[in-house]
């Protein structure tokens, strides 16, 4: 076996919890890319050198973005760097206060909010005269669904520059902040940030669920789920226990602690409960 396919079955096991069966490339390459090493080993970044990314590293990292597959060709996405000191202040303040803070994000030498567009495809029906036929979830849906494959090739781009990353949802838990600070017009919506720098130390693999939990053949099955579910939540606190738990105020200290139940403490609280609303004042149809 070469060393990157022996690097790279053995970062999918450790994030598995078990060997792809049949790991032989079939009719893919002889020697495994280092890019699909780099993959299986991938970890979020949350502590970042104090040193910059050059501006023109960060547009390369945004062409390679935008080169990534885009729905009917509509071109759905857009990239907000943030660099005015102001604007940055304002959006990190929000993000590292109140109940879902995250500390790190204040580190991160450079912050980027990756949108959905649907203005610009109204804008084209303006321009050419024709009537904008699909004013319904799907315009949302779309646009949304591109700002995040735009993402994740932008952390694939990054990452194999030696750059660190990691992708912020709670950019929405102040959505109409953000939009209002980026002045962001109607049917323009952030979908998530990305903090991004120079790692401070490696990232960590993270463990994830099974893949017969998650890869279905033909047809969706989940008869064993629980089961899967509860294996996973004692492999998981063997080799990465959490730290903590949430809602003790409401739920109490548990005797065990796994993913499970601090996803659904997690949960359990509302968060978010305005974005209906917000996606709504921004001009979308949600039928």
């Amino acid at each position: 076996m070469h060393e990157t396919e022996a690097m790279t079955a053995a970062a999918i096991e450790r994030r598995f919890g078990a060997p792809i069966a049949g790991m032989a490339p079939g009719d893919g390459p002889s020697v495994w890319p280092r890019a699909w090493y780099d993959l299986a080993a991938r970890g979020c970044c949350r502590a970042f050198l104090s040193r910059g990314v050059a501006p023109e590293l960060i547009a390369t990292l945004c062409a390679l973005a935008l080169s990534s597959p885009s729905k009917s060709d509509l071109q759905q996405r857009d990239i907000v760097i943030i660099d005015d000191a102001q604007i940055r202040a304002a959006i990190v303040s929000r993000l590292t206060t109140g109940a879902a803070a995250q500390a790190w994000i204040a580190g991160a030498p450079v912050l980027l909010v990756f949108c959905g567009n649907n203005r610009r495809q109204r804008q084209l029906h303006a321009w050419r005269g024709k009537p904008f036929a699909n004013d319904h979830l799907d315009a949302f849906f779309n646009a949304a669904v591109d700002a995040g494959i735009a993402l994740a090739q932008f952390v694939i781009a990054a990452e194999a520059a030696g750059l660190g990353c990691a992708p912020i949802s709670a950019i929405r838990n102040h959505a109409a902040e953000v939009s209002e600070l980026l002045a962001l017009p109607a049917h323009v919506f952030p979908v998530a940030g990305l903090g991004l720098g120079w790692p401070a130390r490696p990232p960590r693999l993270s463990l994830r669920l099974p893949l017969a939990a998650t890869v279905h053949r033909n047809r969706f099955q989940d008869s064993q789920i629980r089961e899967t579910i509860e294996a996973y939540d004692h492999r998981r606190d063997r080799e990465q226990p959490l730290r903590s738990q949430r809602g003790l105020d409401s739920f109490g200290v548990a005797d065990f602690y796994g993913w499970s139940e601090d996803k659904a403490r997690q949960y359990a609280n509302p968060e978010r409960a305005d974005w209906g609303a917000f996606v709504r004042a921004k001009g979308f149809c949600l039928d």
